[in-house]
């Protein structure tokens, strides 16, 4: 059970992740650093001391951190351990995870929580492939705030040319990712050199000691700092009271506010928050676990957010990510695992792996696969909606890590880029709206008109051929008794969706309204064929619904398929040169993103055939599936 106390005046936390390549000395470190804070328990010291003479070796400062007796044989960390101090400023939880690759897992989910960094390098050694590894993915979890220390200065003699050389190499490399350290620190951590403590060895170094540089860090756990986000736990029963108990990621939670739930958009005001064996606080902050309870009885689940209506978290079934790929076998596009966000798990599907990571040259490669403890850029599917962050804007929210069944496989960050809130297209928000049953039949209109209403939805890239086969189509089946109209971005935009432009909220909500009226058409008894890109598969799956709930079975789904090099060589309108040049922003297939359908009803692959053979084969499909009572000369 959530320990739901609540203290009324926090102290500041801030989160620390210790990385670095194995045997460069995190935990000695780490280990130090509790030893000079006086956070070691009683009798620790004694009980270390006498385990280092029992081994003939110097005080072994790592064994503070053994959270099993065979890291001790082995001298190997191997789990990712959680233990607190403090400073006058704050309070820490710092973060010990392991350099060796079999478990870099642990270091995925350490650092996915962290608000900064400590990179450990050996000062003889250098940066070494874990220590490229570990900066990157700090970079990956979005951990901004990174301390380098380059530690074990006294095996080369404290010497200044060694610790400006190494200091050199690891800054030219984090600056290639984008990582620009806060320090650059020389200490000898099994000693205290420059830890909590000047030396006078390390004289020669007029920057701060290290836990100075700690304290200069900003702890993203700050109340008020950031919007609400709340992820529900779990929920209890106690008497006839609903608590809904939860850890505050960021922001404040008051009595009497009013909260946003998503992925359900459901909203309540706080009636109170609780805490055990304590007054109930009036307010509870980022860092903290709270109970409370909502004036109206909610069914809400594990899983839920809360926020306040303002700044809340988009609403998506499809994001993309950069991700750290930790699993036995290549991740490959088709494959499904469980996204863990927050205390929310959404079975997800990898759309796609857009290109490949070198985390030694930095440099990119489109790629079909991502193989073991490789970086790479994807795209992930979920059937439902989820509540995200994108990672640049809230860190902790816009993480996540990958299941695939109970082992982690992977993390990584949120990106929406080229995808919309889709919260603003599910809103509804008419009301006293009562449904009018028509005096005419959905029978009897197609007995009157001899076809089925219909929708004939062609999603292509722009240059595919859409709207020269909508038009085409619309004249043959005219032609032959249909009554037949052609929506398409030429009369649409000009009239119904003249307020929209072309950022991924205003495409959403430009087919939304597309999809609206062609489902109005289509229950009217004609057959409406759209021709828009219409991008997002969340988009065209809202307009089947739409179609579907008025005409069960009239909605089809036809991709115009052709690949982007032929539909940019065509460029009818020259709006792919502009879009290269970078005068048209969001352009689909350049600067936006393209989902072809997962299981399209038909598909007209326009590289290899021509317009009339496109054409002759959507009229026969037209045919076979709107034909209700056709006259012979159909």
């Amino acid at each position: 059970m959530t320990d739901i106390s609540v203290n009324p005046a926090p102290r500041e936390l801030l989160k620390l992740v210790v990385v670095g390549h194995v045997d460069h000395g995190k935990s000695t470190l780490v280990g130090r650093l509790l030893y000079d804070t006086d956070a070691l328990p009683d009798g620790k010291l004694e009980e270390l001391q006498a385990i280092s003479a029992k081994r003939g070796m110097a005080l072994e400062w790592s064994f503070v951190l053994d959270s099993f007796q065979a890291e001790r044989d082995q001298a190997v960390t191997i789990d990712t351990t959680q233990i607190r101090f403090k400073t006058d400023k704050r309070d820490y939880v710092i973060i010990d995870a392991p350099g060796h690759r079999e478990f870099l897992k642990n270091m995925v989910s350490g650092a996915a929580e962290a608000d900064a960094a400590v990179l450990v390098i050996d000062a003889a050694e250098g940066v070494r492939e874990q220590s490229r590894r570990h900066g990157y993915l700090l970079h990956l979890l979005g951990v901004r705030q990174v301390a380098v220390v380059v530690n074990k200065m006294d095996l080369v003699g404290h010497d200044q040319a060694r610790f400006a050389e190494v200091a050199r190499e690891v800054t030219e490399y984090l600056a290639g990712i984008g990582v620009e350290p806060a320090a650059i620190l020389p200490i000898a951590a099994r000693d205290g050199a420059n830890v909590a403590n000047s030396s006078p060895e390390l004289s020669w170094f007029e920057g701060p000691r290290l836990l100075e540089m700690l304290d200069r860090f900003q702890s993203v756990t700050r109340p008020g700092l950031q919007p609400l986000r709340l992820p529900i736990q779990d929920v209890y029963h106690f008497d006839e009271r609903r608590i809904l108990v939860g850890r505050v990621e960021s922001g404040v939670l008051r009595a009497g506010d009013t909260v946003l739930f998503s992925p359900s958009n459901k909203t309540a005001r706080v009636r109170s928050l609780e805490a055990w064996n304590a007054e109930p606080p009036l307010e509870a902050h980022a860092g903290q676990s709270v109970g409370l309870t909502l004036e109206e009885q909610l069914f809400l689940e594990r899983g839920e957010v809360m926020s306040h209506e303002q700044r809340p978290p988009q609403l998506t079934n499809v994001f993309k990510t950069t991700l750290f790929w930790l699993g036995r076998g290549a991740l490959e596009p088709g494959q499904k695992l469980t996204a863990k966000l927050g205390t929310a798990r959404y079975p997800v599907e990898v759309v796609a792996i857009e290109q490949t990571i070198d985390t030694d040259s930095l440099e990119r490669r489109s790629g079909e696969s991502l193989q073991r403890n490789g970086i790479g850029e994807a795209v992930l599917r979920s059937r439902a909606l989820m509540a995200v962050d994108e990672s640049q804007a809230l860190p902790h929210s816009g993480r996540f890590v990958l299941l695939d069944g109970l082992d982690l496989v992977g993390g990584g960050l949120i990106s929406m880029e080229g995808y919309p809130d889709q919260r603003s297209v599910m809103q509804v928000r008419a009301s006293n709206v009562f449904s009018v049953e028509h005096g005419v039949s959905r029978e009897e209109r197609w007995s009157r008109s001899g076809h089925k209403g219909g929708v004939i939805w062609l999603t292509g890239l722009s240059g595919a051929g859409k709207s020269t086969l909508a038009m085409a189509l619309e004249r043959l089946l005219f032609e032959r008794g249909y009554q037949v109209y052609v929506l398409d971005g030429d009369n649409v935009r000009r009239g119904l969706n003249a307020n929209l432009g072309f950022s991924p909220k205003d495409r959403a909500e430009n087919i939304r309204r597309v999809g609206e009226a062609a489902a109005l058409f289509a229950d009217s008894g004609a057959v409406c064929i759209t021709a828009f890109i219409s991008p997002y598969q969340s988009d065209r799956d809202r307009a089947r619904a739409a179609t579907e709930r008025l005409v069960p079975g009239g909605f089809h789904e036809i991709h115009v398929a052709a690949d982007l090099a032929t539909c940019e060589q065509r460029d009818p309108k020259g709006l792919y040169k502009k879009a290269r040049a970078g005068k048209i922003a969001d352009f689909t297939g350049v600067s936006a993103p393209y989902e072809p359908p997962r299981d399209p009803d038909f598909v007209v692959d326009t590289d290899a055939l021509s317009i009339e053979d496109g054409v002759a084969q959507l009229l026969e499909f037209c045919r076979s599936r709107i034909a209700f009572d056709p006259p012979k000369n159909r």
